[in-house]
């Protein structure tokens, strides 16, 4: 099995044993007190949404995001949650139904893999694109998916910056992510996701949340330019 089969399996094997009490142990994410919910509802608000839009939300686990999206754009609008992990998405189908929302569709796809649809309004990931394998190829595809000006909001964890090596590997111990954690802290995938950002979408805006232990980064659509020209940034 190749490397990114194995990160993928363990994934969803991960998930599958989180997702009965995913909704309580993430009030403890990543430690107890951490300011998950206000982070979550920043990220919905910097998309900028209407009422109408399109929303895709990647790595949507249960859908502690939806109430927020749906808030936002209204039984008007459409929410596609898309996620890997078969139980995750049972459990935000079975919120869904509690909730009488009509206009959601739920995708189990490998993120990297998924075919956006076009013209979306926004796109949201929120504490799982750092663990996600190919995250530079899904902002990729989110990106041409846009429409011009609209917004794409990547939430998630990280090490603060300047951080000695000791002190992240022993800081990170508080992060559960599913990957090895030498493994996490070692690639820096926040740091790629910058750099996909950059090279996808406009206006990019990086912002470090609670002593850079997280990050907020928005970026919006725009035309395309012609293959071999570098889009003004």
């Amino acid at each position: 099995m190749s490397t990114p089969d194995r990160t993928r399996e363990r994934l969803i094997e991960t998930y599958r044993r989180k997702a009965a009490h995913y909704d309580t142990t993430s009030r403890l994410y990543p430690v107890p007190g951490y300011p998950q919910h206000s982070q979550r509802l920043r990220a919905v608000a910097a998309l900028g949404l209407r009422e109408g839009d399109t929303v895709v939300e990647v790595a949507c686990g249960t859908g502690l995001n939806f109430g927020l999206v749906e808030g936002a754009i209204g039984s008007s609008g459409r929410l596609i949650g898309v996620d890997l992990t078969d139980a995750m998405l049972a459990r935000a189908a079975a919120r869904v139904h509690a909730n009488g929302w009509s206009n959601v569709t739920l995708v189990q796809s490998d993120a990297a893999e998924f075919a956006f649809p076009g013209g979306v309004g926004g796109i949201l990931s929120t504490y799982a694109l750092t663990q996600v394998p190919g995250s530079a190829a899904v902002i990729a595809h989110g990106a041409a998916a846009l429409n011009t000006g609209r917004r794409w909001a990547v939430l998630d964890l990280k090490l603060p910056d300047g951080m000695p090596r000791w002190l992240s590997r022993l800081g990170s111990a508080v992060v559960p992510t599913s990957a090895s954690l030498d493994e996490w802290v070692a690639r820096r995938p926040w740091e790629a996701i910058r750099r996909a950002l950059d090279e996808e979408l406009d206006a990019v805006s990086w912002t470090e949340l609670c002593f850079g232990t997280a990050f907020l980064a928005v970026g919006c659509g725009g035309p395309r330019a012609p293959e071999g020209v570098q889009r003004r940034k």
